[in-house]
């Protein structure tokens, strides 16, 4: 009876429905890792390692107080 159970077409339907969920996350998570680390790269070819990103506000305001006070 046991084994019926594990058998049947609605069981399997979910399992691999789970696993296809599984395989689909774990590859998108490569490729994530992958474009994350392609801007690495092309961040260290033009030299622009460790500055901030351009799209990052809370970056923009402290570098434009340091600005504003070495001119002050």
């Amino acid at each position: 009876m046991f084994f019926h159970k594990i058998t049947t077409s609605s069981n399997i339907s979910n399992v691999t429905s789970k696993w296809f969920v599984v395989f689909a996350l774990d590859d998108m998570g490569n490729r994530i890792n992958e474009l994350e680390q392609s801007i690495n790269d092309l961040k260290a070819e033009m030299g622009v390692e460790g500055t901030s990103s351009p799209l990052d506000p809370s970056k923009q305001k402290s570098d434009e107080a340091k600005e504003d006070e070495g001119s002050a």
